[in-house]
């Protein structure tokens, strides 16, 4: 069993007014030579919007970009000719691959945007740009985990390209739920807001954990609980 806890305490922080982040692994100015990422997860930011304010349009390459709406809503426009707002729960995915530029905004005047911003590094460089999303159904509203990337698009995922597995976990108090993890993967756990117990350990907001080596990982809420499970090569 190899396990190792990333509490949300000792996150980098950037402030920038109309920006706070929280990062999990280092990013831009934050530098931590022990979390520079898990397996091919690259980057998990917390982020908080100010009302009408955002990300002006600048480029990436050779990577895979998703955003998660926690609270608020977020107004994406890309080169590929996407523009779209998002909603809490749902999830957009962008492959840069050889290039593309994007701008993300809070289009709201009065609420803050909350969501979390993940790169995946690909299983090839030099990809067509694609774009693609999910949205949760009333069948999946219910569900304590649900499917929401895959390198599939099985069960109406979101398509990314990596062998990378991305659940939604949504609990109520008392749910108990396993994953089984195939020899040679690893899961990183990043828990969005609530309580919950995994595999003896005790994780809250913003906290995150990494296992490997176990056939099994048994997950407990003990509070109205959500997190994103990445079962990653």
């Amino acid at each position: 069993m190899k396990i190792e806890v990333r509490r949300s305490k000792d996150r980098g922080f950037a402030d920038h007014g109309w920006l706070r982040s929280y990062h999990s692994f280092s990013f831009a100015n934050y530098l931590d030579t022990d979390f520079m990422g898990y397996r091919t997860l690259r980057v998990i930011n917390e982020d908080y919007v100010a009302p009408g304010a955002g990300f002006p349009t600048h480029p990436h390459r050779d990577m895979e970009i998703f955003s998660y709406v926690v609270s608020g809503s977020i107004a994406h426009k890309d080169s590929l000719g996407h523009g779209r707002e998002l909603k809490p729960g749902q999830i957009q995915l962008m492959s840069a691959g050889t290039g593309v530029t994007h701008s993300e905004f809070n289009p709201s005047t009065t609420e803050e945007l909350h969501l979390l911003q993940i790169w995946i590094r690909p299983n090839q460089t030099g990809l067509k740009p694609d774009y693609t999303e999910w949205h949760p159904k009333p069948e999946t509203e219910h569900l304590a985990s649900a499917l929401v990337i895959s390198p599939t698009g099985e069960n109406q995922s979101a398509v990314i390209h990596q062998d990378a597995y991305v659940y939604r976990l949504k609990l109520q108090p008392g749910t108990q739920i396993q994953h089984k993890l195939q020899p040679h993967r690893g899961v990183w756990i990043q828990v969005i807001h609530g309580e919950i117990t995994i595999l003896g350990h005790s994780l809250s907001d913003g906290d995150g954990i990494s296992i490997e080596q176990v056939a099994t990982i048994e997950i407990v809420s003990q509070s109205p609980s959500e997190a994103l499970l990445f079962d990653l090569k």
